[in-house]
């Protein structure tokens, strides 16, 4: 359940905002609501999500606008947005990308081809989820098949290394703070302890090991970990 991707839904019409929450939730995405521009930014602050799909024309405060501020911040910058709007000019969809949107679909849409641009953002910031093979170097994690090697050798890894694992290599690099581990890995409804963290990426650690290598995670003092 941790894994499962999330989709925050910013749309005013109620009609339109839950035929797509049942179809997003019925395609396995865990959806959150928001019917306003304002609410749409306090539900990315208290619960980020992997995709945004955002309604250009809202009252108070517009789609465009919401894109613009999340695009601004480094913490919000990367999240896909998808905008959805009326407006079919040429013009109106150069405005919306060049605010930012990673995507503009034009009302009325097909809701199997707005699920299908989903997919295709989401293949973006959590392959994972839509069944790619990971690598990083000779580490081979198969979401699908649920099977991890390095150098060709097969690893047992428990469902919690196994999501830890995961998150690290769908964003070599990234440090990820122990509390966002948390939201990724436990999920928000489950209270753990940010010390179970640490306990399960030694045990991570030790797996990836134990045939000998050096060891791809990395400590950052006072931020958290990542991988490489």
């Amino acid at each position: 359940m941790a894994q499962q991707p999330h989709v925050l839904i910013v749309e005013d019409e109620a009609a339109q905002r839950e035929v797509l929450a049942y179809n997003l939730e019925a395609e396995g995405f865990r959806v959150t609501r928001a019917e306003n521009g304002d609410e749409g930014l306090m539900c990315v602050d208290e619960d980020t999500p992997d995709v945004i799909v955002l309604d250009w024309m809202m009252p108070n405060l517009s789609g465009i606008e919401v894109c613009r501020r999340l695009k601004m911040k480094p913490e919000t910058r990367s999240i896909p947005v998808i905008m959805l709007s009326a407006r079919s000019e040429e013009v109106d969809k150069v405005r919306g990308l060049e605010t930012g949107a990673d995507d503009y679909v034009v009302k009325p849409y097909s809701v199997s081809e707005l699920m299908a641009r989903v997919r295709t953002q989401l293949r973006r910031v959590r392959p994972a989820t839509v069944g790619q093979v990971l690598t990083f170097d000779d580490i081979v994690l198969d979401a699908e098949t649920h099977r991890v090697t390095r150098n060709d050798s097969p690893l047992k890894l428990g469902p919690t290394e196994f999501r830890l694992l995961t998150t690290f290599m769908e964003k070599p690099g990234r440090v990820w703070s122990r509390d966002m581990l948390l939201d990724r890995v436990w999920g928000r409804d489950i209270y753990v302890d940010t010390r179970t963290v640490d306990v399960h990426v030694g045990r991570l650690r030790k797996v990836l090991t134990q045939y000998g290598g050096t060891d791809p995670v990395r400590t950052v003092r006072g931020a958290g970990y990542a991988l490489g």
